[in-house]
């Protein structure tokens, strides 16, 4: 099989439109009927309810623990009602490849540390894609054993979009990324 994957020159909010048009292409080209999207704040998840619009395609947003208020990444309650609104399911969670609790440790390295350090090596968007699929996995909003398509990226926007098949955060072995469909060419 052979399959096109977009490099975008840098990473980015100015890739969002890019980005959700080509996860919705493959979406209907795979007969994916989910597609997880990372936002903070839902400007992410808005695009992709136009971008989505007219299909059967459900959205799913994903968004940040409100223990992330300290740095401003929290979701604030008219951010996620607009988002509801628009019928997209929307989660907050803790990061399943949190930092956190090796923190709590003095700095100690996790497993999932070093997971999410080598997603990070292929791009911010690619560690986020994982995380937020698992965290969606996790909420029952996503089958573990269901293809979906997550979007993701780096600050705010999106540059990155893969399909995969998540797993809980305990199995995470399972977790199989089938596909790039687009990512930055500069991590």
């Amino acid at each position: 099989m052979e399959q096109k994957i977009i490099y975008f020159e840098k990473s980015g909010k100015d890739n969002t439109i890019d980005v959700l048009e080509a996860a919705k292409k493959r979406a209907l080209e795979l007969d994916i009927k989910k597609v997880i999207i990372a936002t903070t704040h839902g400007y992410t998840a808005i695009e992709a309810s136009k971008v989505f619009k007219n299909t059967d395609i459900e959205i799913i947003a994903v968004g940040l623990s409100y223990s992330c208020s300290y740095e401003g990444w929290d979701m604030k309650d008219e951010e996620r009602k607009q988002l509801e609104d628009a019928g997209i399911k929307t989660f907050i969670g803790q990061h399943s490849l949190s930092r956190g609790v090796a923190e709590a440790f003095e700095n100690s390295i996790s497993t999932a540390e070093i997971v999410a350090s080598t997603l990070y090596l292929f791009s911010q968007g690619m560690k986020v894609a994982v995380e937020v699929s698992i965290m969606a996995t996790e909420s029952g909003f996503v089958n573990k054993n269901e293809e979906v398509i997550a979007v993701a990226g780096s600050s705010e926007g999106c540059d990155t979009a893969i399909v995969l098949t998540p797993s809980y955060a305990w199995k995470v072995k399972e977790l199989k990324i089938h596909e790039i469909i687009c990512k930055p060419r500069e991590p």
